[in-house]
């Protein structure tokens, strides 16, 4: 038996908001519910073409391209993997209610501690997939950046490519700005305002990938400042000035003051009673505030202007109830 929702030939002709992007995540996004492996074989095989003409999966689509999509039928066990998908959205039916701001162009949220930002390694789904399933006629939605899993706060999310692309491109030359409160054992000294320390990310003998700091890595700089002494703890802000995966917790390490609770870079054993009083299942990372610039649109066109700086934006995001309980608690 199959489920068929893409039952005729279609024919897709792209504006220019899909200028220069990959067929292959085009289809991905527009052919909602088809597995990526029947994706791939329509295009290995020659059956959607462009411009009546084969294509491969790597070829950027231009303005004005002619898609010729073929019926495609998506078999019932594909269809309920992608249902029993959606059944598990109950943990994250909460996200609508995160929202901190959200324009036609791009939406922010609060993203909770605990879940990913998107599946992979062991995850079904993430935040953008729930967000996908939560909105099926929403056409476009993609992450423009990541925050680990364990770490909550400010998550942007583009709702069309071009902007996906000035934000990514702002990221890139480090335009876009990120705060982040961690709380760190010890008591951090005020010597420790700039931590420069290149990040190498190693994997072990288990299989696990940690991030070390050696000579041989990444160039690194992370930016603290002391917002609250705790008893024994400190409550520190950071901005980081470059975007290495676990830059914070790595060099909050490397200055004799790990997070508390973060069980791949700290002792946690040491800590273990005052995690266990303050019921700390993981470590407390909340990304504060996210500052970006908007683009400046042409009127006429609907097309992002290059070359011309918009608005300047800055959203913050209110620390979790269950962190800020742990706050009182140590103070």
């Amino acid at each position: 038996m199959f489920v068929s929702s893409f039952d005729k030939v279609q024919l897709w002709t792209i504006d220019a908001e899909y200028h220069d992007q990959r067929i292959d995540n085009f289809l991905f996004t527009h052919l909602k519910g088809v597995p990526k492996s029947r994706i791939y074989r329509i295009l290995r095989k020659g059956e959607l073409r462009v411009n009546k003409g084969r294509i491969k999966a790597v070829y950027k689509l231009q303005t004005g391209d002619v898609l010729r999509i073929p019926p495609i039928r998506v078999s019932e066990n594909d269809s309920i993997n992608e249902q029993s998908k959606i059944a598990n959205l109950n943990q994250v039916k909460a996200l609508e209610s995160q929202i901190l701001v959200e324009t036609k162009q791009y939406l922010v949220l609060n993203k909770p501690s605990g879940i990913a930002v998107h599946g992979g390694s062991g995850q079904s789904f993430g935040v953008i997939e729930a967000l996908r399933a939560l909105r099926p006629k929403e056409k476009f939605l993609e992450l423009v950046h990541r925050i680990d899993k364990d770490t909550s706060g400010c998550l942007l999310i583009a709702k069309k490519r071009s902007y996906l692309v000035f934000f990514q491109n702002q990221l890139r030359h480090r335009k876009m700005k990120k705060q982040y409160l961690a709380l760190v054992c010890g008591e951090w000294s005020v010597k420790n305002k700039l931590v420069s320390a290149p990040l190498l990310r190693k994997e072990l003998v288990s299989g696990d990938r940690m991030v070390v700091v050696d000579q041989k890595g990444k160039p690194s700089e992370t930016r603290f400042e002391i917002v609250q002494k705790l008893k024994g703890f400190t409550l520190v802000k950071a901005k980081p000035l470059t975007g290495r995966t676990h830059q914070i917790r790595v060099h909050a390490q490397y200055c004799g003051n790990p997070l508390l609770a973060d069980a791949k870079y700290s002792n946690t054993e040491q800590f273990q009673k005052v995690i266990k009083q303050c019921q700390l299942s993981t470590f407390v990372l909340h990304a504060q505030s996210l500052s970006f610039m908007l683009p400046i649109v042409d009127e006429c066109s609907g097309l992002i202007e290059k070359g011309i700086k918009g608005e300047q934006v800055t959203i913050e995001a209110p620390l979790p109830s269950v962190v800020q309980d742990v706050i009182n608690r140590l103070n």
